[in-house]
């Protein structure tokens, strides 16, 4: 194929930057995954029409991840289609990765994710994939699919969104519904999805049918359209990855714009991106598709089964699941939902919030109901109830006055210790402390990593407490000091001290990772004449923190001169 250099050079520049970031950022993805201490016993090249950004593949390795057995290599190329997708774009991926197999021992087997990678291995079947089965998944064009299948070295996993389904699930909470609009785009995907969708108009005679082609409206005419949709309209969200001016949008960008403006809850057909804000709905699981993939392809290559021995899935794994947040926000009641139905975003109960404090307080009070009939009989009983309820009460009073997570005191514990300081008349000072970009970490790394963090600071503030200072969990990521002194050097150093807290990496999950903080103080009398006002003059000093770089400390005094 000879590309365009002249018409679409500027193509040619974004690829090949596109191919050096790549090489880069996945280069720990490309060199190889495998168990740890196993022989290699296969090789595997996984190919994506997309960008380990888009998360509906991070969803697909994982499966593949979870489908591969001890041995198995698996190397990652990219595509990066939903972005640059030319002629130029495709000479350059197909150059780069005949340069990397000549590079490297032989595949045994070759998955494509999506419908670009499998139009692209077979084009360039003979040239690069000549005797390698070939196995598919996330494929949308059903047709396409079924046609390369006919080939006995290419089998795979169909992506079967389910139309019908979603309208199904859509009119089970909206029954007034007379309008049924999709998002879609001019790409492979939109252009495969929108044949679907407008086949099951037939199903439903009474619905009208019509879409939003994001494509081909500007991204202010789209937020126009979202905004004025008719009540009880069903919008199903398919993809959307570019608007009439030329911008690229990722999934997480598309449907925040999505659940910003849309007057009624968008439903979704694949799992990458439940969560930001669409409602969800019949969904395909990408990380289930990669992991059948993955698990044909290792039958391969231990022998067990050929491709020409494998039907073509059709049906996808599919799942009901909802996002929670957004299911509340519309009103939705979980009763218009089936029975088997995943929920995201979960809001906890109340006894699901107070689960490690009513379990144990139950128990206690189960158990003091007995001994209280038991020791009705007797005196000494009665004594050992007495002693029984006041270790109880210790140990309940305790509990409230301790956050469960970090083990630190909490808020209460902090604000009764406080007006006892304010009531003495005594100097002190309020110390102030907050994780740097922690929604970054939470984002990034989920919870679970959010919550080491939190108690590694708390640990090392626990390292801190003298007689003077005592550290709390003020809120979220925020954490609070009461020092019982104003003496400036005093205040300098243990403001520093807390600062120095951060100082040491932290290892989460057993990885390393810097994390910055931001420390602000104020004390009494000298910067305020109530602890009201001492709080909030710590918390500004701690402001001006954060806007002038984060990871330093700031006393109060000091910025207000």
């Amino acid at each position: 194929m000879k590309p365009k250099y002249k018409k679409k050079a500027w193509a040619a520049i974004v690829m090949l930057a596109g191919v050096v970031i790549c090489a880069g950022l996945f280069w720990s993805l490309h060199t190889s995954t495998y168990a740890a201490g196993s022989a290699n016993t296969g090789r595997i090249l996984f190919i994506s029409s997309y960008s380990y950004a888009w998360d509906a593949v991070q969803l697909q390795i994982e499966g593949i991840q979870q489908g591969i057995s001890d041995g198995i290599v698996v190397d990652y190329e990219f595509m990066d289609t939903k972005r640059v997708d030319d002629d130029v774009a495709m000479y350059l991926f197909k150059e780069v990765l005949a340069y990397r197999m000549s590079m490297v021992e032989p595949y045994d087997v070759v998955i494509l994710g999506d419908d670009a990678a499998l139009r692209f291995a077979l084009e360039y079947r003979d040239e690069l994939f000549a005797g390698i089965p070939l196995v598919f998944e996330g494929v949308n064009d059903e047709e396409l699919a079924l046609e390369a299948a006919k080939d006995p070295m290419i089998t795979g996993v169909v992506e079967s969104l389910s139309v019908q389904k979603n309208i199904d699930l859509a009119l089970s909470i909206y029954p007034e519904a007379k309008k049924v609009v999709a998002i879609l785009d001019n790409s492979l995907t939109g252009e495969a999805e929108r044949r679907n969708f407008y086949n099951s108009a037939s199903l439903y005679p009474d619905l009208e049918f019509s879409e939003l082609n994001t494509s081909e409206l500007t991204e202010t005419k789209l937020k126009f359209e979202l905004s004025h949709l008719p009540e009880y309209t069903i919008l199903i969200y398919v993809v959307m990855t570019e608007d009439a001016n030329g911008r690229n949008y990722t999934n997480k960008e598309a449907i925040e714009l999505i659940a910003q403006y849309s007057t009624v809850p968008a439903f979704r057909m694949v799992e990458g991106g439940i969560g930001y804000g669409v409602l969800g709905g019949n969904i395909v699981s990408m990380e289930q598709s990669g992991k059948i993939a993955a698990e044909i392809a290792v039958d391969i290559i231990n022998g067990k089964r050929s491709t020409e021995e494998v039907s073509v899935i059709v049906d996808s794994p599919n799942i009901y699941c909802i996002d929670e947040s957004v299911m509340l926000k519309f009103g939705i009641k979980a009763s218009a939902l089936p029975e088997e139905t995943v929920f995201v975003n979960h809001a906890p109960t109340f006894f699901e919030r107070n689960r490690e404090l009513l379990v144990p307080a139950i128990i206690i009070l189960v158990a003091l109901f007995i001994i209280c009939a038991w020791a009705s009989v007797d005196n000494i009983k009665k004594r050992v109830l007495t002693a029984e309820l006041k270790e109880s009460r210790s140990y309940l009073e305790d509990a409230s006055n301790h956050d469960f997570l970090t083990g630190l005191p909490n808020r209460s514990k902090f604000m009764h210790d406080l007006m006892e300081a304010a009531a003495a008349k005594q100097p002190y000072t309020i110390i102030m402390l907050d994780i740097d970009n922690f929604k970054h970490i939470n984002d990034t790394y989920g919870h679970s990593i959010g919550d080491e963090a939190l108690k590694g600071v708390a640990s090392r503030l626990k390292a801190l407490r003298t007689q003077l200072l005592t550290a709390y969990r003020f809120a979220g990521d925020e954490f609070i000091v009461i020092l019982k002194s104003d003496n400036v050097k005093i205040v300098d150093t243990a403001a520093n001290q807390c600062l120095q807290v951060f100082s040491k990496p932290f290892k989460l999950d057993g990885k390393i990772h810097n994390i910055g903080g931001s420390v602000g103080a104020a004390s009494y009398p000298g910067d305020a004449d109530d602890y009201e006002k001492v709080i909030e003059c710590a918390d500004e000093a701690m402001y001006s923190v954060k806007q002038s770089g984060k990871n330093a400390y700031a006393i109060y005094k000091n910025i207000k001169q």
